[in-house]
């Protein structure tokens, strides 16, 4: 390339040549429209099988990228439920040994609890017992009282009752009130214990000794306490 100088003003100026625009000489179509048109339809297929290429290199990347992310999380799950499940039976097998301990220990307490409450209530039989043998003692003449309440609901007269009572109960109550046990026909029954007492009339009988009613007051507590077998 030749440079022309130009001198002028003491400084030195240089021409500048523009650079050719195509280093390739283009190609003449104007005389070939079907090859150009060969020429754009090429261009175009290369440019969709690129494309297709790079989308699908890029679409299998994702894939695995994706894929690789999904497994790792489901690795995880699948992995911790698995854990937790061996902990579980491991757990749940380390136990057997204390859970058959703690069954014995409550099947222990529970007869322990049952047989405190039998005793509690043995304990107020006696108790019961011994309060009505003293009360008896003391006021022999209360069971009239329990043969009055029993007569008040049983047919017939008066005069055909009998009471039979215990010899020390017949014996107590003609001592300490014989006008009272004049009123009353009173019989003296070996077969009958301190504190009982029945009222026997030509149509009825009836138990008003306190037995009966001490029997029914313990049965009701019994109940109460979940002594009463189903």
């Amino acid at each position: 390339m030749t440079l022309k100088v130009i001198n002028g003003d003491a400084r030195q100026w240089r021409a500048y040549r523009f650079p050719p625009r195509s280093s390739q000489p283009s190609e003449d179509w104007s005389g070939d429209p079907a090859g150009l048109q060969r020429a754009m339809a090429d261009g175009f297929q290369q440019g969709i099988e690129k494309g297709y290429q790079d989308g699908l290199q890029q679409g299998e990347e994702a894939g695995r990228q994706a894929g690789f992310e999904q497994g790792r999380e489901d690795g995880m799950k699948l992995g911790r439920d698995e854990g937790r499940s061996e902990g579980r039976r491991a757990f749940e097998l380390a136990a057997q040994p204390l859970q058959a301990i703690s069954e014995q220990v409550e099947h222990y307490l529970g007869e322990l609890e049952h047989k405190r409450r039998q005793e509690l209530l043995e304990l107020v039989r006696k108790v019961s017992q011994q309060v009505i043998r003293c009360e008896l003692t003391l006021h022999p003449t209360q069971l009239l009282a329990l043969v009055e309440e029993a007569l008040s609901g049983m047919p017939g007269e008066p005069e055909d009752v009998q009471v039979l009572l215990s010899p020390e109960e017949y014996a107590r109550i003609r001592s300490v009130a014989p006008e009272r046990a004049a009123g009353w026909k009173l019989v003296a029954d070996e077969r009958l214990a301190l504190g009982e007492c029945r009222v026997v009339t030509p149509q009825a009988e009836a138990d008003v000794g306190c037995q009966q009613r001490l029997d029914a007051c313990i049965d009701t507590l019994a109940e109460h306490l979940h002594l009463t077998e189903a």
